[in-house]
């Protein structure tokens, strides 16, 4: 029976919160920095899921945002090439409604179970913005998850599904619309939320013949964590049956929501015990699993708890409204215009700068990045494997800092990169305090924007010091 083989999460290492000036509020939320967009955490999540395992077996790639940084291009072809998987597999985004996640959860497991594909790789990521201090802001979060959908070696099997569809104006998101907008909240709540999600975790109940004690955990979707415990109990389940919405600590990551509940379920889920996704907007999913034996061995390398216990608080409110070009300086008036990449050079550097490969030398085994036709080390010419550094950890052997870049983030940091295992790259760093950079601090690669010029949103890898628990 086809089910969830490995899960994997990621959550932005920088949070809104009470330690940040200017945010007037004890909730936090978790933000993407200014070089990350639903693409970016697509990817960090893919590159958690499939920690470990063999990417020549997924056959398909979904990808779930309502926040997609292109109106008119596939953003899952973009993260299907940065996770390095093969040429020869059917990829597709799923936009523009909250649950886009569990549908392409759906279709997957539809894909696996009729036999037309053997693995499937299912990415929901979402950074919706709210009004500056609106409570769409405040209850907000960026974020993303991950799941390999297959039949062979499942933590969790499929165990049913009830699907309900309705126009619903409750809230929405026109072209152009930088903000999320929302109806009377309640309408909203009362004729959308409570009466959808009522009529769609009861119907897959009787559908499957059960009631809710028979339910182990409850991934739940809703807007705030107020409405998200009153909803619960109006739909008679138990506090202890229902997955912590992470309200106050991470937020509603819109579309990325429910599955990055249902991560955090799988996590600690007991063998046998039935888990329940219900998510929401312009209708319902509902969609159940059922643990296998110990089913957190499909975690990933950090899993949604993971990333969500490793983040920092930014220093002011005042810094992320400048990520999110809510406020606007005058410092990029004072410099140039950038030139607008080359689309014809970012199609022919693709392998180096999006799927991030250094070369290995076939007579030494020196690796170089960028890959050259002559190894530097013993002069063997075009002799040498193409070796993805992407998901290699490594060490800044060298750095400097640039405070005249006229970067978002000033100073603008370079560093010389050594990869465990050979191989050296020179790459900015991101996600970063001044008081961490060090010769010898540890940094893994991670996949952000450079830029967007001219509707172009140009991809690169930068390092990152590595993620651990605070």
């Amino acid at each position: 029976m086809a089910g969830i083989a490995a899960f994997g999460g990621y959550v932005p290492r920088y949070r809104l919160g009470a330690a940040t000036d200017g945010w007037n509020s004890r909730a936090e939320r978790a933000v993407a920095n200014f070089d990350e967009d639903s693409v970016s955490m697509a990817v960090a999540a893919g590159l958690d899921c499939l920690a470990g395992r063999d990417r020549g077996l997924i056959d398909g790639l979904l990808f779930a945002t309502t926040t997609p940084p292109y109106a008119e291009k596939g953003c899952a072809s973009i993260i299907a090439t940065a996770l390095d998987l093969r040429r020869d597999i059917f990829t597709a985004d799923i936009t523009d409604v909250l649950r886009a996640g569990t549908t392409a959860l759906k279709q997957a497991l539809d894909s696996v179970a009729a036999g037309s594909a053997r693995q499937v790789l299912v990415i929901a990521s979402d950074n919706r913005q709210g009004a500056p201090r609106g409570e769409a802001e405040r209850n907000s979060g960026d974020g993303a998850a991950a799941f390999i959908i297959s039949r062979d070696d499942v933590i969790a099997e499929h165990e049913g599904h009830y699907n309900i569809t309705e126009n619903m104006m409750d809230v929405w998101r026109s072209a152009g619309d930088p903000f999320v907008r929302s109806w009377e909240d309640r309408f909203a709540i009362e004729e959308g939320l409570e009466r959808i999600l009522g009529d769609a975790v009861a119907g897959y109940m009787e559908r499957q013949g059960i009631s809710a004690r028979d339910v182990g955990k409850l991934a739940l979707y809703a807007p705030d964590g107020r409405r998200h415990t009153q909803l619960a109990r109006q739909l008679g389940f138990a506090p202890e049956q229902v997955q912590d919405g992470m309200f106050g600590r991470l937020g509603n990551t819109g579309t990325a929501f429910v599955p990055m509940l249902l991560a955090a379920a799988l996590e600690d889920a007991a063998p046998g015990q039935l888990v329940v996704a219900a998510s929401y907007g312009d209708g319902s999913d509902v969609i159940g699993f059922r643990a296998a034996a110990h089913p957190g061995n499909g975690q990933g390398s950090h899993g949604v708890s993971g990333y969500l216990n490793s983040g920092r608080a930014l220093d002011s409110y005042e810094t992320y409204a400048r990520w999110r070009d809510v406020w606007v300086t005058d410092a990029a008036s004072r410099r140039p215009q950038a030139q607008s990449p080359s689309v014809s050079a970012l199609w022919r550097e693709g392998d180096r700068n999006i799927r991030f490969y250094g070369a290995s030398c076939n007579q030494c085994g020196f690796v170089q990045y960028p890959p050259q036709r002559v190894c530097v080390k013993c002069q063997a010419r075009d002799d040498s494997t193409p070796l993805r550094l992407s998901d290699r950890p490594g060490r800044v052997f060298t750095y400097s800092m640039d405070y005249l870049a006229g970067t978002t983030d000033t100073p603008l940091v370079i560093a010389v990169v050594d990869f465990d295992g050979g191989g050296r790259a020179l790459c900015m760093v991101t996600d970063r305090e001044l008081d961490e950079i060090k010769i010898g601090l540890p940094v893994e690669m991670s996949f952000r924007k450079l830029r967007v010029v001219n509707g172009i949103h140009n991809y690169y890898w930068k390092a990152i010091p590595r993620r651990a628990a605070d």
